[in-house]
């Protein structure tokens, strides 16, 4: 359902509460949710910062001060603000003979990632919509006049995000916009009276960052999108109550699948080029990688078994048929796994800086070496080819259902013989052209087969009681941090960067860049199917070791921001020193839905 551009039965009260012990007089205004200094007249906002949960804890303000002068503002701007206790409301009045002045809140992504969520048609946004602060919670945005309103946003690579409300105007001579502080997240018993809930309750969210120009889901919201994690949100998504008045979180993955059907690039597909660095920067793919289409069509199944919206799917299930064409012609040998271009053999990647590679590995985990039969990207094929075959039997596709059915049995029946590593008992990451198993003790490839039903519950215990002990043999118990994406160094022939910044090694062994990057170092990125596979198992200790840690660091913003060193907290060494470059990346975020793989009768439970 398209959200209405207006919602004038949300207008928030005006009135000023003491009890709230309100100071606009001041120009300070705090209570519990929210607080904000206003510029000296009154008539923008200088800084902003939000506690959805109530509690009055409050991270920096999230804004630059406004471009213009206070001084150099007219006094009789035709803006001004009303406060009450869990929202403010912005005014803007058409003065005669005055231009109209939009009010711009540019964003800073040194505090917090901020992104607008709602529909966007270039660059501009459809309210209701729902302004995001990560760890900080969320301003429901709805507005109030006599036609329409759409909100203009921006980015400017990583140096800032802007939200531009336009202003009152002669045809339309008073808007109300108001901002309403708001926690959105889905419910399970116990969690409001849990604190160890906290930062999913606040956070829920994060994973949402819309990149306004292009309209599209992405790292973050002045950053690449990335089809191959449109899985990724579409799998919180499925659980988000409303953002808004006929604003939904499947609205967003339907937007953001509308663009990529109709032919927009992201990364890890062929031709792409990144918006914030060299325009003659490449990103290194000659194909799509392997687990993209495997997401969009996830997503896409997702959306569909969510919403039952059946004239989006007969309208598009043309264009869903030719992306699972298109994964399942890479199953070259016939033998029912997809197959990516590079071999994947020890010593084939070319140590070359970043952008002169011309194929970069099979999947999500680009500088890790996999390559030809890859693991994650066949479970990830195989639940899509399950939905995939419903889906074709309600766009009445019986022959292509059929198909589909007996290609997901066939990729069933292949998987754990080409991936179960006799020498470990666990799944190797990938098998190489030449045949040789690469397994270095990857926690998220096992989590995925288990979730994704590739393997039965008695032979995923057992490789997670192997697992489990091989985390802590190696030393690593502090999950605040994330998970390692693997447990022993990737040998350097297995790597598909030399530098040690990327987790590479001058060494044979890999150590040099052990713990750094995709080389073990610590994330919250996939850490979703280790925990939602040992809820699956029945493992709920298991789970919540690693779970409880990871939300106490999502509450206290650990996964964003700059250390000392200049590198970011999305990626970390065990010590917790960040090595992470994005500054904020949403796919941390997925570990959030696992918390709804969690029994049942183990929430409300301490």
């Amino acid at each position: 359902m398209t959200p209405s551009r207006v919602s004038a039965a949300a207008v928030v009260c005006l009135a000023l509460s003491a009890s709230a012990a309100l100071r606009a007089a001041q120009h300070e205004v705090k209570t519990p949710y929210y607080r904000v200094d206003l510029t000296a007249d009154g008539a923008n906002l200088q800084s902003l910062s939000v506690d959805s949960l109530g509690h009055g804890q409050f991270r920096p303000s999230a804004l630059f001060p406004p471009r213009t002068p206070a001084a150099e503002i007219h006094p009789h701007s035709g803006w001004s603000f009303k406060f009450s206790p869990k929202s403010f409301a912005i005014r803007s009045e058409y003065r005669k003979g005055m231009p109209p002045t939009a009010m711009t809140l540019r964003f800073d992504p040194q505090q917090t990632h901020a992104t607008l969520l709602g529909l966007v048609d270039g660059g501009q946004t459809s309210l209701p919509a729902v302004l995001h602060l990560p760890d900080q919670g969320s301003l429901r945005i709805e507005a109030s006049s006599r036609t329409g309103w759409r909100l203009d946003a921006h980015r400017n690579a990583r140096e800032y995000v802007e939200v531009v409300f336009p202003a009152a105007t002669q045809a339309n001579p008073a808007i109300v916009y108001s901002l309403t502080v708001v926690a959105i997240y889905p419910q399970l018993l116990g969690i409001d009276t849990d604190p160890r809930y906290d930062g999913f309750r606040r956070s829920y969210l994060n994973i949402f960052q819309v990149q306004a120009e292009d309209g599209v889901l992405a790292n973050h919201s002045a950053s690449d999108p990335c089809a191959l994690t449109m899985h990724m949100y579409s799998q919180v998504a499925r659980f988000a109550p409303p953002l808004a008045n006929g604003l939904s979180a499947m609205d967003l993955i339907r937007m953001s699948l509308d663009r990529y059907l109709a032919g927009f690039v992201s990364y890890a597909m062929p031709g792409y080029k990144m918006f914030d660095g060299d325009p003659n920067y490449v990103t290194g793919y000659e194909t799509a990688s392997l687990d993209t289409y495997p997401s969009l069509l996830t997503a896409a199944i997702d959306y569909v078994t969510t919403t039952h919206d059946m004239q989006w799917l007969k309208q598009n299930y043309k264009g869903l048929r030719g992306w699972t064409e298109k994964m399942l012609s890479t199953d070259t040998t016939g033998d029912g796994l997809l197959k990516y271009a590079a071999s994947g053999n020890s010593g084939s990647w070319s140590l070359t800086p970043v952008g002169t590679v011309k194929v970069r590995p099979a999947n999500w985990w680009d500088a890790a070496g996999f390559g030809y039969e890859d693991a994650y990207s066949n479970a990830l094929a195989y639940h899509a080819l399950e939905g995939m075959t419903e889906l074709a039997r309600q766009a009445g596709e019986d022959g292509d259902a059929e198909r589909y059915r007996q290609r997901a049995r066939k990729l069933h029946d292949a998987f754990l013989p080409a991936f179960l590593d006799p020498a470990t008992g666990v799944l190797a990451g990938w098998r190489s052209q030449d045949g040789k198993l690469h397994d270095y003790y990857f926690p998220w490839v096992t989590g995925a087969a288990v979730v994704y039903g590739l393997i039965p519950p008695e032979t995923g215990n057992a490789m997670y009681d192997r697992l489990l002990k091989k985390m802590k043999e190696v030393g690593f118990t502090n999950f605040e941090l994330g998970l390692p994406g693997n447990l022993i160094p990737i040998r350097r022939e297995d790597y598909a960067d030399s530098n040690p910044r990327w987790g590479g090694s001058s060494k044979e062994d890999g150590s040099e860049g052990f713990q750094s990057y995709e080389n073990g170092g610590a994330t919250a990125s996939f850490a979703f199917y280790t925990v939602a596979a040992l809820y699956k198992l029945g493992r709920v200790a298991d789970g919540d070791r690693i779970l409880f840690p990871i939300l106490k660091s999502v509450n206290a913003g650990a996964f964003e921001g700059k250390g000392n060193n200049g590198m970011t907290y999305d990626w970390k060494a065990w010590d917790g020193t960040p090595h992470g470059y994005e500054g904020f990346l949403s796919d941390n975020f997925m570990v959030l839905a696992a918390a709804m793989y969690r029994p049942k009768a183990a929430n409300g439970t301490q």
